[in-house]
């Protein structure tokens, strides 16, 4: 599939793997996991606040937008070091800035504009079959943070369910054989890949809504130019008639 899509998740096994650190990763992950609790109830807040915003204006602040990404990208590298990939050893950075040379990376494509009106049901009506999907990847979450509307958001959205089944049969096998099936990596990547659309869109930092296909491997699909970010209104205009003659 080479549809663009604005949620670019990215990763690459970063091989050679210990055989026994992932026993240990759930420890050493503390001082990440405690940071990210308060990470994710600021991520809410400043959601909440961009929601009004959006409603407002019909933009969302470049400064917010760009904490709740960057909560995003130190989740994913967190998520990708522990349980929802064991995908590296390389210990993940306390920065929410972009590291283009970890071996997970995620962006997301600023929008121009949002809709007013899609922003009221987006993260809770249309969202709402893909909520059911993303139960059954990511499944139970370690702590969670409320915020307006009733809505709950999952500090550590990509932990337990399927994913943390396969992985839990990935890190077996790492123990026993010293590799990690990669065939089994590129289904876990396609989860993770799948759930943190979800959260984004959830989140109100795209209007494109996630497909409903299971992008596997660590390259996914690019994220879109300005160009292909353009309302769908603009590209089905006809085209300016060309004289002839």
């Amino acid at each position: 599939m080479n549809q663009s899509y604005p949620v670019e998740v990215r990763a690459r096994l970063d091989e050679p793997l210990s055989r026994w650190l992932w026993l240990v990763k759930w420890l050493l992950a503390i001082p990440h996991y405690i940071v990210l609790f308060f990470l994710w109830i600021a991520f809410a807040a400043v959601t909440i606040i961009a929601f009004f915003a959006i409603l407002v204006t019909g933009r969302y602040p470049r400064g917010l937008f760009g904490f709740n990404l960057g909560v995003l990208r130190w989740s994913w590298r967190v998520g990708y070091y522990t349980y929802s990939a064991l995908g590296t050893d390389r210990y993940p950075p306390f920065s929410l800035d972009e590291h283009p040379d970890y071996p997970a990376t995620l962006d997301i494509a600023y929008p121009g504009r949002l809709s007013r009106g899609l922003v009221l049901v987006k993260w809770w009506l249309l969202a709402t079959p893909q909520y059911a999907i993303v139960a059954v990847f990511a499944g139970g979450a370690a702590y969670t943070a409320t915020g307006g509307q009733g809505h709950t958001w999952q500090a550590d959205a990509l932990s337990g369910g399927l994913t943390g089944l396969l992985v839990l049969f990935a890190a077996i096998t790492l123990l026993v054989a010293g590799r990690y099936p990669r065939g089994l990596y590129d289904f876990i990547i396609g989860m993770n890949r799948w759930v943190l659309r979800v959260v984004a869109y959830a989140a109100l930092m795209t209007d494109a809504y996630p497909p409903f296909r299971l992008d596997q491997g660590g390259a996914g699909t690019p994220a879109p130019g300005p160009d292909d970010l353009a309302p769908a209104s603009d590209a089905s205009a006809p085209a300016p008639a060309v004289p002839v003659g």
